[in-house]
């Protein structure tokens, strides 16, 4: 318990804030130190429209937002996947990351909240860049995986969506990503429920896929086929490279 006249820590109010950083004070200095100051306006302006939309929490954070950018730059990325766009706020961030001709193939059942984001993606002049499919995935990655020529077709693969079926995701998305490619898995470490007691009081939707995430974890420790990193970024990504 703090002791008096100690000041009491306040719940961070970020679009976005997943993070799991015990100190708020620390997960703002990182935002306003390396984040924010190198956040293209674009994205600046993409976040801040969404954190008025009433679905806000499931926008990916600024800071993984930064680390995807960047990441995708360091494997040199141009042919990618996206399941689960929202708003596109990661979507703008991997876009802007690829070169001018750089492909994003981008699913989501929810193509309402895509054109939220779709003027400023349009004014960052990379529009072009994304394919957007409106539908389940699944369907889709099925008769993508039936195509024997789009096997091991894509350099990276961000998965953001309904966890409830990452593993079903996972099955069919390590034969189109390439050897060397990347998979992430986003939400990995799911609100810091994964240590929680069974009797824990948890949100509803916290509680009912926190059982999934917990498969999909223990699937990817064993899989041979990748070799795999999680990081405690926004609400924990999980890096998944394929080495065979």
């Amino acid at each position: 318990m703090a002791t008096t006249g100690e000041a009491q820590p306040t719940k961070h109010q970020e679009v976005g804030h997943k993070s799991l950083l015990q100190s708020d004070a620390l997960y703002q200095y990182i935002l306003e130190t390396s984040v924010y100051p190198r956040e293209p306006e674009s994205m600046k302006e993409l976040r801040e429209v969404t954190a008025k939309h009433p679905w806000n929490l499931m926008t990916t954070s600024a800071d993984e937002g930064q680390f995807l950018n960047l990441l995708l730059k360091l494997i040199n990325a141009k042919n990618t996947m996206e399941i689960g766009v929202y708003t596109g706020y990661s979507l703008l961030s991997t876009a802007l990351a690829l070169p001018e001709d750089g492909k994003i193939l981008a699913l989501d059942i929810n193509r309402e909240n895509y054109e939220i984001g779709l003027p400023i993606i349009e004014k960052a002049g990379v529009a072009h860049k994304i394919d957007f499919r409106e539908g389940p995935a699944l369907p889709l990655l099925d008769e993508m995986v039936d195509d024997v020529k789009l096997h091991g077709s894509f350099d990276f693969i961000f998965v953001d969506a309904d966890k409830d079926n990452y593993l079903n995701y996972h099955k069919r998305l390590i034969d189109l990503v390439k050897i060397g490619g990347v998979i992430g898995y986003d939400n990995t470490l799911w609100n810091g429920s994964l240590v929680a007691p069974p009797d824990a009081p948890l949100r509803k939707y916290v509680r009912y896929y926190r059982d999934f995430v917990l498969e999909l974890n223990k699937a990817l420790a064993v899989d041979v086929r990748v070799e795999i990193c999680q990081l405690p970024v926004g609400d924990g990504i999980t890096l998944c490279r394929r080495i065979s």
